[in-house]
Formats: structure tokens, C-alpha cells, sequence
């Protein structure tokens, strides 16, 4: 399907890209990823209910979440390198069978003729291969010019959106008509459904026919996706581990204070359930704007390195302004701040990343961008509680000045390699 004149990216990968040509297998990826992320609100939507209905008090609860972050955060690594070896099309199955297999627990564990508590905890095993957000990563970054890219991966801030409006209207609405089983079947539907679209529609490999993955030397197997050191190896390619690192260190302030946000809301800003949820959904519309809409379009006109310098001196106003903030009101003022800053920072570090790596390595990579917020989850519940009951909420925006100010100054004295010369 490539002529000698179709444009870069756009002709015959290795492994084929079927009946559909690049703008619709991109197109396919971010609708399958809307679905993915509808299903997921709608789960949070019933979690609560469910937990409190099968008698878990908040501590157990949270024992459930960190069996997920930590999870999530070991299976990120490992299904980016699944993804690199075997594929978009693999990459895609394998992530939606195995929500299918989490949705049908959920479900079960929705039936008073069954052992819920026991399904309950049951749930988070399928949870390192729900890997959805690496591998629409990947397939962006294959199928997109570098020069595109930032803008590329923003969009998938829409879809993020997209998923938080629809999947809470759906998870609320036919939980209350039908009951928490109802929204748990439809998700399940769902999954095998777009597990069927991604078998049958998504190119086997998204890489370039010019970089195929490596074969193993004579006489050596190829490593497994198993493999620690290969999965290393990506982290100290040149220009890599100074990327990611900022990645981490930039944004966990904001994310310690995120994960702890539900105890703010309550204890700080005095907010009821529905007023805390409003605001989440203020959060989340200005990240798909954000992201979706505003960091293109910025893309386009200033740097990849311009625009980390922007959100590390955004993180710092910001963090100056939480120490101040003392009702929801000034927190709502700071709020677009906090959104653009995780945004840039997230979109750019990612395309940076995937530019800093070979073809064959991207799925790895966002991979391992991918268990920075799982890290986040697992960690941030312990730091952020100590933090907050030791020094209340200004100490986040402390946090925040300080990381960012260091981060700041290594920005200054070290200005990273723009690496786009990438083989396609």
C-alpha cells in the first residue's frame, strides 16, 4: 500500500497495517483508549459502594489500591518490552483481555450468591497488564513525525476527558436503574469488544520497516520481556536517565498532593462528597483542554526544552501559592496552573523520551514512563499522610518550590540533548 512517493510513516510497517492507513490506525488508537478510560471511571464510580456494601473499612480499601499501584508499577516495565517484541496488535489484546478478566471478577464480586470480599481482593491480579495508556503511547509516538509528537500525545488529554464524563454519567446512572452489577457487565462488553477491534484492526507492529526489533546474536535466544537488565539497559541509553528522573522528581510534589486530596477535601477545604466531586470534574475538564488542546498548539511554536522550563517555573509559582492557599477558592485560582504543569511536563518528557530511544525501544520506555504513576500511588498515600498530619497542607507547596527550584537550577547548569534524529 506504499508508493514511491507516500509520505513518511504513512506506507507498510513490518507486520502490516492491514486495510487501514496511518491517520486511522492513530484515529482507532485513541478511540479505543476513550473506551478503556470510560470503563475505568465507571469503576470508580461503584468501587466505593462496593467496598462499603461488602463491609471493607478505609484501611482495607486501601490495602486494595496499593496492590494495584504496585502491581501497575512492576507490570508497566515488562508489558512496554511485551510491546516492543510482539507488537501493537499483542500489545492492544493483551491489555483489553485482561481488564475483561478484572471486569468479570468485578462483576462477580457484585452477586450476593458469591464470595465478594474473596473476588475483591482477587481483583488487582489482572491489574500489570492494564497497560492501556503505554500502549496507545507507543503507537502515537511509532506512527507520528517527531516534530508532531507533543502535540500527538497530547490529544490523548481528550480522550482522558472524554472517559472521566461519560464513564462517571454511565457508572452513576446504570448503577442506580440496574445495580452495581450492571455497570461491571457493560465495561466487561466493552473490553472484549475493543479486544476484538484491536485483534482484527491494529497493525501487528506500528515500528518502521527501517527499525526492526533486534535479533539475537548467533547462538543466543532473544532476552525475555522478563529481562532486568534489557529493561535497564533503555534508562541508561544517552540522554534517557536525565529525562526520566526530572519526570519523576518534577511531578511527584503535585502527586503526593493529588493522592491525598479526598482527606484535603474533607478536612481542609470542608467539602461534602458532591462538592469534592464537582471540583474533580473541573480538574479533569481542564486537563483535557489543557493537554488536549493547549499544548499542541504551543508545541508548534516554542521547544520541547522551552516548554519543561515553563512547567517546572509554573510547579514553582504554584508551590508558593499552595503554601498560601487557605480555602477552595484559592485553590481553584492555582488549579489551571497545576493542570498545565503536570501536562507539559508529562507530554514532553514522554515525546523527549521517545525520541532519545531507538524505534524497537519505545514501548519499553513508555513503559517505564508509565509506572511513574503507579510509584506515585503506591508511595504517595504513606508520604502524603505523614506530611499532612505532621505540617498540614502548606507543606506540599513547600515541597513543590523546593523540588522545583533544584530541578530549576539542574535545568540551568545542564540543558538537555534535543535528540530527534530518530530512525524511522
Amino acid at each position: 500500500m506504499r508508493g514511491a512517493g507516500a509520505p513518511r510513516g504513512q506506507g507498510q510497517h513490518s507486520g502490516g497495517m492491514g486495510t487501514l492507513g496511518r491517520p486511522q490506525v492513530i484515529l482507532l488508537t485513541y478511540v479505543l483508549f476513550a473506551l478503556e478510560l470510560t470503563c475505568l471511571f465507571m469503576r470508580f464510580s461503584i468501587m466505593p459502594y462496593l467496598t462499603r456494601r461488602l463491609g471493607l473499612d478505609s484501611v482495607a480499601f486501601s490495602y486494595l489500591q496499593t496492590a494495584f499501584g504496585v502491581l501497575q508499577l512492576l507490570g508497566g516495565p515488562v508489558f512496554g518490552r511485551f510491546a516492543d517484541q510482539r507488537g501493537a496488535r499483542a500489545a492492544f489484546t493483551l491489555n483489553f483481555l485482561a481488564s475483561s478478566a478484572f471486569y468479570l471478577l468485578l462483576a462477580a464480586a457484585c452477586s450476593p450468591a458469591l464470595p465478594g470480599v474473596a473476588l475483591l481482593y482477587a481483583l488487582p491480579l489482572p491489574a500489570a497488564l492494564m497497560q492501556g495508556l503505554p500502549a496507545a503511547q507507543m503507537v502515537i509516538a511509532d506512527l507520528s513525525a517527531p516534530e508532531e509528537r507533543p502535540a500527538a500525545l497530547g490529544r490523548l488529554g481528550l480522550c482522558f476527558g472524554v472517559g472521566m464524563i461519560f464513564g462517571s454519567l454511565l457508572g452513576g446512572t446504570l448503577s442506580a436503574a440496574y445495580g452495581l452489577q450492571c455497570p461491571a457487565f457493560v465495561a466487561l462488553v466493552a473490553n472484549l469488544m475493543a479486544a476484538t477491534l484491536s485483534y482484527t484492526l491494529i497493525p501487528s507492529s506500528t515500528k518502521g520497516a527501517s527499525a526492526p526489533t533486534p535479533a539475537a546474536p548467533p547462538g543466543r535466544t532473544q532476552a525475555s520481556v522478563f529481562d532486568l537488565k534489557a529493561i535497564s539497559h533503555v534508562l541508561l541509553q544517552p540522554g534517557v536517565l536525565p529525562v526520566f528522573l526530572i519526570k519523576v522528581v518534577s511531578g511527584f510534589p503535585s502527586g503526593l498532593f493529588m493522592v491525598t486530596f479526598s482527606i484535603i477535601s474533607m478536612d481542609f477545604f470542608q467539602l461534602d462528597a458532591a462538592q469534592a466531586g464537582y471540583l474533580m470534574s473541573f480538574f479533569g475538564v481542564l486537563q483535557m483542554v489543557i493537554q488536549g488542546l493547549v499544548i499542541g498548539r504551543l508545541s508548534s511554536h516554542f521547544s520541547e526544552g522551552s516548554l519543561l522550563w515553563a512547567s517546572t517555573l509554573v510547579f514553582i509559582v504554584v508551590g508558593l501559592a499552595m503554601a498560601l492557599m487557605s480555602n477552595v477558592f484559592h485553590f481553584c485560582l492555582l488549579m489551571p496552573g497545576l493542570v498545565f504543569g503536570l501536562c507539559a511536563l508529562n507530554v514532553v518528557t514522554d515525546s523527549m523520551l521517545t525520541k532519545a530511544v531507538s524505534a524497537s525501544d519505545t514501548g519499553t520506555m513508555l513503559g517505564l514512563c508509565a509506572s511513574v504513576q503507579p510509584l506515585t500511588r503506591t508511595l504517595g498515600p504513606i508520604v502524603g499522610g505523614l506530611l499532612y498530619h505532621s505540617f498540614g497542607v502548606p507543606v506540599f507547596g513547600h515541597v513543590q518550590f523546593a523540588t522545583n527550584v533544584l530541578v530549576l537550577l539542574v535545568l540551568w547548569r545542564q540543558p538537555l540533548p534535543q535528540k530527534t534524529d530518530k530512525v524511522w
